[in-house]
């Protein structure tokens, strides 16, 4: 294997590492069981939001400059700012770096280690992050290097008994719509945010490589896509297939984490609770490593070298570890407003890029966006316990609102505005 190839490979490796955290274990395993026979249809959702817009994102963003704010930048750079910064922190202190230590103890400490308190458990889990994040150019490295390949024989491991293996038959769900289901669950991974923010360190990490050239950044960046999405797509089916074929076993109301705890050690007894902990420990770990050390990158970046990355990951670490106490369930429960709100806006940026960044003029992607936002600010307050009846009257009568995608024909009739206008402009 040439230096390029193995170079595409440990990138690939780490961005895969880096991408499957906490909501990628429990999430998929979730829409399984509640879909049952119909588990194929939920997986085909979750993988369009879970890993084929991730993959869009990371070609979009290193395409568009390699930043977020280069790619929000075609509707404003204000714009842009603000919504670099409200991704950024969602992906990092806020909500997913906590969260990958809530699921780390949840289901890797309890299960087997029940007398280690949480704050503990988030001591251990943010010490070894800072140990790994806070030489920015290595990150991706020792990932891939050392994280992904135990992270990928124990899951392995799992998925492959409990398919040759099933814990319990394949019967109806109880999700009215799975694909549509399966589409909003795969928001949770968050994992399309934080493509567009991966994408930075990616390129860095390909830079610290000698790829000066942005072509070679680009081909390369998206070959890493490709081998991570891959691994993430197997994955997925696996996790999914597990959980579809529990859905006999347990209780309907079964909260997330505790089902995966459960499948492992149905499919393997206690050996699965400690492969399962081990599983966990390790993704939640990457993920955790490469969003500190992205959101470290990000505000040094921005300050202009103002705030330094070293005490920027010292202060996410130290705020995660604070939060990361209060749990997995309120962390998603306090998640899901925004994530309603942002991701149908970083959807749209993404696939503008990809179609054509320069063809496409500035009011498009400003009349799309302002149509995804003008369907996904009300969508978030109803997923707040917050909704505006009356509005949500009226946007259910749009085409695709019953399925659960409401903003994409306002997006579309957005766009298409912001083109009439340039045209009139022209004449």
């Amino acid at each position: 294997m040439n230096k390029r190839a193995f170079d595409v490979v440990l990138v690939g490796m780490a961005l895969f590492a880096m991408f499957f955290g906490a909501g990628n274990l429990i999430f998929p395993p979730y829409m399984g069981f509640l879909s049952g026979s119909v588990w194929s249809l939920a997986l085909l959702g979750f993988l369009i939001t879970g890993i084929g817009m991730p993959l869009m994102g990371i070609i979009a963003a290193a395409r568009a400059g390699g930043t977020i704010e280069h790619l929000a930048g075609r509707v404003g750079p204000r714009f842009a700012r603000v919504l670099s910064i409200v991704v950024i922190l969602a992906i990092g202190p806020l909500l997913a770096i906590p969260r990958t230590a809530a699921t780390t103890f949840e289901m890797g400490f309890r299960p087997s280690l029940p007398w280690v308190s949480p704050v503990v458990a988030s001591i251990i889990f943010f010490t070894i992050t800072l140990i790994f994040s806070l030489n920015q150019s290595t990150v991706v490295d020792k990932i891939g290097k050392f994280l992904t390949p135990f992270l990928l024989v124990t899951l392995v491991w799992i998925i492959l008994k409990g398919v040759l293996s099933p814990i319990g038959p394949l019967t109806e769900g109880i999700v009215e719509n799975p694909f549509s289901s399966g589409f909003r669950e795969g928001y949770q991974t968050m994992d399309a945010m934080a493509s567009i923010v991966f994408a930075e360190i990616i390129i860095a990490a390909l830079i610290f490589k000698g790829y000066k050239n942005v072509r070679d950044q680009v081909k390369l960046a998206s070959f890493a896509g490709l081998i991570a999405a891959t691994g993430l797509g197997l994955v997925y089916g696996g996790l999914m297939y597990l959980g579809a074929t529990s859905r006999t076993l347990f209780a309907a109301d079964i909260e997330r984490t505790t089902l995966l705890i459960n499948i492992a050690y149905g499919i393997m007894g206690n050996a699965g609770k400690v492969a399962l902990g081990l599983a966990v420990s390790l993704a939640c770990l990457t993920t955790s490593i490469g969003l500190t050390a992205t959101v470290g990158d990000y505000f040094n970046g921005i300050s202009k070298g103002k705030l330094r990355y070293k005490p920027i990951v010292i202060a996410t670490v130290l705020f995660s570890g604070v939060f990361a106490t209060v749990g997995v369930t309120k962390i998603v429960q306090i998640a899901v407003p925004l994530l309603v709100m942002v991701y149908p806006v970083a959807i749209i940026l993404i696939i503008l890029t990809i179609i054509g960044r320069r063809a496409i003029h500035r009011v498009v992607y400003t009349g799309a966006v302002i149509g995804a936002l003008a369907t996904s600010v009300f969508d978030a307050f109803t997923a707040a316990g917050l909704p505006i009846t009356p509005i949500n009257d009226l946007l259910s009568y749009i085409p695709l609102a019953q399925a659960g995608f409401p903003w994409i024909l306002p997006a579309v009739i957005g766009g298409m505005i912001g083109g009439v206008v340039k045209g009139l402009e022209k004449g």
